[in-house]
């Protein structure tokens, strides 16, 4: 992750020009215990299947991703001109931690992996989001899902 300090100007004054917006609930907390949630993963690494279109420059779409879809077909379009690649080069669980996850439902830690997982870009205005969060939400709900690991990019 870039330093503030580090990213060049234009992009710098509208990053800390982002509002922040306020949050007028509290989050639930009440529930099972992980060892009974079962996880999905949120990325705004911009992931997608080889093979289809990469994600456009501030786009507030939302890509599925099938549990199964093997690692090796997984690509990254995430736009940054203060990002480095390299970890998910070496290992996509740095952006995606599929094989943890899968890992920690075999040790009995989380009840079970998503049979979904969903990718955003990282570099969108969170304020065109909105139905975005809604469509991720509601297949969350959909699926049963009770538990998610975000991994922002």
């Amino acid at each position: 992750m870039a330093r503030i300090d580090d990213i060049p100007e234009p992009t710098r004054s509208a990053v800390l020009a982002l509002p922040c917006p306020p949050f007028a609930d509290q989050p639930f907390l009440a529930g099972p215990p992980l060892s009974q949630r079962r996880v999905a993963i949120i990325s705004s690494a911009a992931l997608h299947p080889r093979g289809t279109p990469p994600f456009p420059a501030g786009t507030p779409e939302v890509r599925m991703l099938p549990a199964d879809l093997p690692a090796a077909s997984l690509l990254m379009s995430h736009i940054s001109i203060n990002f480095d690649r390299t970890g998910f080069q070496r290992d996509i669980n740095t952006a995606y931690p599929i094989d943890r996850l899968r890992e920690l439902a075999a040790e009995g830690v989380i009840g079970g992996v998503a049979a979904t997982h969903y990718a955003v870009m990282g570099s969108t205005d969170p304020r065109t989001m909105a139905a975005t969060a809604d469509q991720i939400a509601g297949q969350l709900r959909q699926e049963r899902i009770d538990a998610v690991l975000l991994t922002p990019v």
